[in-house]
Formats: structure tokens, sequence, C-alpha cells
């Protein structure tokens, strides 16, 4: 599993640690793997950067209560005697999980609320950003809510099959949104423990009703979002499903980068035809 959320710029710096120490001390504590994107790796609309926390889910957050127990150090909030100093943290969900969050008519962001006393609000989608699949998640409470609603978040993003597609490009919004200046393999909005690799390749479910939108007349959408990206793109036959699911298979095989390009421009024509539909 894994979570990502933003930090500023300035408290960045005190994750790391001088050399590199806390971010290391922190990772052999909790057993999760921890990551920061590049200062130039910000997550769009903001000057935030993201740290993504990897690993088994105890570990997770076992490293989130490190983190988040150093930024409220930092930060020396006004402690207030009864509840503890409040903060807040934003979480980065994708669009498409943000739905086990919530649950039918608000069902389920009220029940985690109520359960973790935190409070929980879901930023809606920025449509600014061509490409941004991703919703802030803001949780403000002292740091034991904030825990208690991470932990309840985790379990249910754990649930959905989804979650874990978004994982292959955590930090990749700096090639989503410049992608038109950049060659099909350009070098650009790489981040490290990635290599260009070519061969990579991921299977994403487009639901059948939305299949034509993605294919275009004559297949003009799924070429011009193979041109742009530079990743190759194949949809299954008819009746070909994703197990369980009446979703189409599609496959993305490129580079990261390629891949991550192509799905969210995929999952942009998906979610411009659930709004219409909802419209």
């Amino acid at each position: 599993m894994y979570i990502r959320f933003l930090v500023s710029n300035a408290t960045a710096g005190s994750v790391i640690g001088k050399g590199g120490s806390t971010i290391t001390e922190f990772q052999s504590k909790s057993g999760a793997r921890i990551q920061l994107s590049r200062n130039h790796e910000t997550f769009p609309g903001t000057s935030d950067r993201i740290i993504m926390v990897s690993g088994a889910i105890d570990d997770i957050l076992k490293a989130m209560e490190l983190i988040l127990a150093k930024l409220f150090d930092e930060l020396n909030v006004e402690d207030n005697e009864d509840v503890g100093p409040r903060t807040k943290v934003r979480l980065i969900v994708p669009n498409s999980s943000c739905g086990s969050i919530i649950g039918k008519g608000g069902a389920t962001i009220k029940s985690l609320i109520e359960d973790s006393q935190a409070g929980i609000k879901i930023s809606p989608l920025d449509n600014n950003f061509y490409g941004l699949n991703d919703r802030l998640v803001t949780l403000t409470g002292t740091l034991d809510e904030q825990m208690q609603a991470i932990d309840l978040i985790l379990s249910k993003l754990c649930e959905d099959p989804h979650y874990s597609q978004a994982m292959h490009a955590p930090f990749s919004y700096a090639a989503t949104y410049y992608s038109m200046s950049y060659a099909p393999n350009g070098t650009g909005g790489k981040f490290p423990n990635h290599k260009e690799d070519r061969s990579n390749s991921i299977t994403i479910g487009v639901p059948d009703e939305h299949i034509g939108l993605v294919l275009g007349r004559g297949g003009r959408n799924i070429m011009e979002i193979s041109q742009v990206s530079g990743a190759r793109i194949k949809i299954s036959d008819r009746g070909d499903f994703m197990s369980g699911t009446t979703d189409r298979k599609v496959t993305i095989t490129g580079s990261q980068r390629a891949i991550h390009q192509a799905e969210c421009m995929i999952m942009q024509k998906v979610a411009n035809a659930t709004e219409r539909m909802m419209d």
C-alpha cells in the first residue's frame, strides 16, 4: 500500500534532515519506504512537495506518525490543554478512489469523521489542470485524530482495486501538464528510482459504455493519446472484460512517464463522460 500527502518546501527539509539523516531514521524505524518529490515537482495549484510512504499498512502508519509528529513539533502549535494542538494534513487521493471515502450519500465520510473526530474535507477536482486526476483530502485535528483518520482512510483505499495503479508515477505531475512540449520519449518530469524503461506495461479498466470516447471517431482519440504520450495502447475485444466487471481492458505500454500520461488522458475522457451523464 502507499499514501501520498503534501508538505511545504520549508517543512520538507525537516523531514529529510541533515544529509538525509531524518528520513533514513524514519525508514529504518518504521520499515516503510519514504520518497519525497524534488523541489520543482509540486502538486498542481500549490507550491507544496509530495511525500509518498509505501509498505505494509502498519509500517505506513508508523512512518506517518513519525513524520507528522516531527511536523507538529516544527510548527510549535499553540497547545490547548483540553484537546492538544490541531493542524491540517492534506492527502492526495485519485479521483477514482474518492468514492470509497465518501460512500453512498456521504455515509462513509460521516462515519470516518465520527470515528476519528478529525475534520475531513475532499476538494473538488481542479479542472484548470489538464490530466489531473487527483484530489486533496484535508484532515484537521490533533495528531491522534489525524492518525485515526489516516488509518480508517487507508483501510478503505485498500479495498479499492484502482488505488494501487496510481503508485507507478507518484510525482509525475510535471510530465502530465507540460506534455505538449515533450517529444514522445523525451526527458522531463522523471523522478528518482525509475529508469526510463520502455517495456513497462499496465492494464486499466474502462467502462464498456465509455470505450467509444477513448477510441474517438475512426480511432482518432486513441491515436492522439498515443502520439502525445509516446505510449502504445491496446483495447481488449468486445466482451473481454477485467475479471468481475464490465470494464474493458486497456493495456498501456511504454516508459513510466508515457504510461502515466496516457492513463491520465484516458481517465480525463472517462471523467468528462461521467460528468456529462450526471448533469
